[in-house]
């Protein structure tokens, strides 16, 4: 055992430990009194009284209404979390949008925004300009509910690896630093911010925000846009690999003499079953440069206005996609064995018309029967901006005493 390991905790140390842990409590009984918060955290009444005179003064939580608490015993003052006390910003890059939210401290929605942009033909700084201005923007809004936005971190679609460089295939860039789009500062911001991966991002929103989170267990979200992403969650925490590249799902090979990808390999996933790979098999294709500065919406819309009336060629190009989803999917399941597979961005649009041939495809690659549950997700296209601002509150709630350093 190494000698740091032996030596006592600092008093700091473990008074955030107990910070984290009482906020949490609070956070999951509200409103709660101090006498039986001091019976679920086993901390003494003093020390529940003394932890909560330092959450309020950093705005974490505030006193509400006299509670009783059982049959007997003297009423109380219930504690809740001060949902007012901060707010995460959640920012998201993709290919045919820019994307903002705020969450309070109560993991409600407070802003959020989604703006069309044709960002594969603009520059990463040009990008950055814009995407710090849609920044300022949710931050105003934050301010006038009198929120104050502590951090950000921004959802960016494609690999970013341990030394900080982004890789995307769909862009025609060269390696660009990840920070190259986290300096809000081009709006006059002063926030503390980071980038991650946008499919871990949303597989994050999933697990915090979406309507079965509870029952997901080990879970795939998978991340449906014009390129596909996997968010891979085990034991509660995303799995990212040894280099930052895990949950590529879109770069599997499903069909070996299929059409070129930009990462260099062929028949990729995302060629049959990405969005604009869809469209043009439905024969939406001129739909894509028409609609590029007025969002992703109108030719998904279109696209399910077709399979709502059986068109042929619709019908063949999501039956597809479903089936190579499913194939690709059912070789993860091998690998990772998940309880259950989540269908995000556009493929919980498209749900009623895909998730057929994706569960058939998935019991024809099975193991001895075992199939995960496939589930849709209730967020949609919001996952990963959800998942980005969800990010910044759940590294308050485990430590609080960032707003008293």
């Amino acid at each position: 055992m190494p000698p740091e390991s032996r030596a006592p905790m600092r008093h700091a140390g473990m008074r955030e430990r107990n910070l984290a842990v009482l906020l949490g409590v609070i956070a999951a009984n509200q409103p709660v009194t101090r006498a039986r918060l001091a019976t679920l955290t086993g901390f003494t009444k003093t020390t529940v009284s003394n932890l909560i005179a330092v959450l309020a003064e950093a705005g974490l939580v505030h006193d509400g209404d006299m509670l009783h608490e059982g049959d007997r015993g003297r009423p109380g003052i219930g504690v809740s979390v001060n949902g007012a006390g901060a707010a995460g910003l959640g920012l998201e890059v993709n290919v045919g949008y820019l994307a903002a939210a705020v969450l309070d401290l109560g993991r409600r929605v407070r802003y959020r925004l989604l703006v069309a942009a044709d960002n594969r033909n603009r520059d990463p700084a040009e990008i950055a300009v814009a995407l710090a201005r849609l920044a300022g923007q949710a931050v105003d809004s934050a301010a006038e509910q009198g929120l104050p936005v502590i951090g950000a971190t921004v959802a960016l679609p494609g690999l970013i690896d341990r030394s900080g460089m982004f890789r995307a295939p769909n862009f025609p860039w060269d390696d660009v630093p990840a920070e190259a789009f986290t300096d809000l500062g081009l709006s006059g911001l002063k926030l503390p911010t980071r980038a991650e991966n946008e499919a871990n991002l949303a597989a994050l929103g999933e697990l915090w925000f979406g309507a079965g989170r509870a029952d997901l267990g080990d879970f795939v979200h998978v991340s449906g846009e014009i390129g596909i992403g996997a968010g891979v969650v085990l034991d509660g925490r995303v799995f990212q690999g040894a280099h930052g590249y895990a949950g590529e799902l879109g770069h599997l090979q499903v069909d070996p003499d299929g059409e070129s990808c930009p990462c260099g390999a062929r028949g990729c996933l995302e060629r049959i079953a990405g969005r604009d790979a869809v469209l043009h098999a439905a024969g939406l294709g001129d739909m894509l440069a028409e609609h590029a500065l007025t969002g992703p919406m109108e030719p998904l819309s279109a696209l399910t206005a077709l399979l709502d009336s059986g068109d042929p060629a619709a019908t063949e190009a999501v039956r597809r996609a479903g089936d190579a989803l499913g194939r690709a999917l059912s070789d993860v399941v091998k690998v990772i064995d998940p309880d259950t597979i989540v269908l995000g961005g556009i493929f919980s649009t498209i749900a009623p018309w895909i998730l057929r041939s994706v569960e058939e495809a998935l019991r024809a690659g099975g193991l001895y029967g075992q199939v995960p549950t496939v589930v849709v997700s209730s967020l949609g296209e919001h996952a990963a901006v959800l998942g980005a601002a969800g990010q910044i509150i759940e590294h308050l709630y485990a430590d609080p005493a960032l707003l008293l350093r």
